[in-house]
């Protein structure tokens, strides 16, 4: 149950899944993470053959910044409230043989009672967020999921894997819940030639647990070493930051420039929210397009990092300003680029967008088995 990062799938006897997703978005990126997600996993999906349908809730600040209006791998359909939703699409949910609700749904709780009670396939709750659903729920937050649904739920699909899912099981009685980690689409991210605009770069939206570690690895050395090149992209960080004049920042970056973007830094910064480093094993999906890409990656520590790179040869851990320093002024290119390489190599042998789609078919059958022996 408590797969390592590294594990690759076994390939199983396919057959052709007809799939609901009720997701975050697909349509945009703008301020989440799940969009990149949904893309990589449902493109893989269908070209292994499976019918996908996903349906999005239709929020106005989506609207405003639809960097991929009309996926060509899926049908996306887009509705406005619950009752819509039961009106339009009860049909294609009660037909599907999986339907998955994902964290951070608007109305997910009532939308995954809905879609439990009318889905007469195998039923999943994909947590692109389980460490933060879990300390929600501690908090008595059930914002998009409530504890009486995950027993109810076949598969527990979690971005977090080790000792959680066990809680998952134990404590909140999911028949079954495994680890569905990020992954990344190889057609998407990989490395060309590019000059190095910058030393050291970091994306991601704005969080306030995250803020420090972005100010202790990578705004501090900014401030230390006026000749290096920095930048920040990502939405939300608010405007009191007081930003060294060496670190560039970037509000927005849509998917399809995070390729170009990685390949013109030097050494890219992965940093973890607390809740992730608390559960450990909760990998970044920046982790995986940055070293698909061949850049360098400094990070911060989480347990079951080190299952997923060796550190020291494939990603360099950092605790401080002086830890990143050393790297950035230190390292040869050749030392740069054999640990990017071998970064690469890692992630295509396990964690892209296919191994994904191969991990949850075979559980789909293992839940259909469990189901049928009860």
């Amino acid at each position: 149950m408590t797969a390592a990062l590294g594990d690759t799938p076994r390939e199983t006897p396919r057959e052709t899944l007809s799939i609901v997703i009720l997701g975050l978005s697909i349509t945009s990126s703008w301020g989440n993470g799940h969009a990149t997600t949904y893309r990589a996993l449902v493109k893989a999906l269908t070209g292994r053959g499976h019918e996908v349908l996903f349906l999005e809730a239709d929020r106005p600040w989506y609207a405003a910044q639809r960097d991929l209006p009309e996926p060509p791998f899926c049908r996306t359909a887009l509705y406005q409230d619950l009752d819509e939703l039961r009106d339009r699409f009860a049909t294609e949910v009660a037909a599907a043989d999986l339907v998955i609700v994902g964290s951070f749904v608007p109305d997910g709780v009532e939308v995954g009672r809905w879609a439990i009670d009318t889905a007469r396939g195998v039923t999943a709750f994909y947590d692109i967020d389980t460490p933060v659903t879990l300390a929600k729920l501690e908090r008595g937050d059930m914002e998009y999921l409530s504890p009486d649904l995950i027993p109810r739920y076949d598969i527990y699909l979690s971005f977090t894997g080790g000792p959680t899912l066990q809680r998952l099981e134990r404590r909140y009685g999911s028949p079954m819940a495994r680890a569905l980690y990020c992954s990344v689409d190889p057609e998407h991210y990989f490395p060309e030639p590019s000059e190095a605009r910058w030393d050291l770069g970091y994306l991601g939206t704005h969080s306030d647990d995250r803020q420090p570690t972005v100010d202790g690895l990578l705004v501090q050395p900014a401030r230390h070493w006026k000749d290096g090149r920095f930048v920040v992209a990502g939405p939300r960080y608010p405007d009191t930051i007081e930003w060294p004049p060496n670190v560039e920042r970037i509000e927005h970056l849509p998917p399809d420039l995070h390729r170009g973007f990685y390949n013109a830094q030097r050494f890219t910064l992965n940093v973890t929210r607390a809740d992730m480093i608390a559960a450990g094993w909760a990998p970044s999906v920046r982790l995986f397009e940055a070293a698909a890409c061949g850049t360098p990656i400094i990070s911060d520590w989480w347990p079951g990092l080190d299952s997923l790179f060796e550190p020291g040869l494939e990603i360099i851990i950092a605790i401080d300003r002086a830890s990143v320093l050393e790297v950035l002024r230190g390292m040869t290119d050749h030392h740069r680029r054999t640990l990017g390489a071998r970064a690469r190599d890692r992630i295509l042998a396990s964690h892209t967008a296919a191994h994904r789609a191969a991990e949850l078919e075979a559980l789909v059958s293992e839940a259909r088995a469990a189901v049928s022996t009860t």
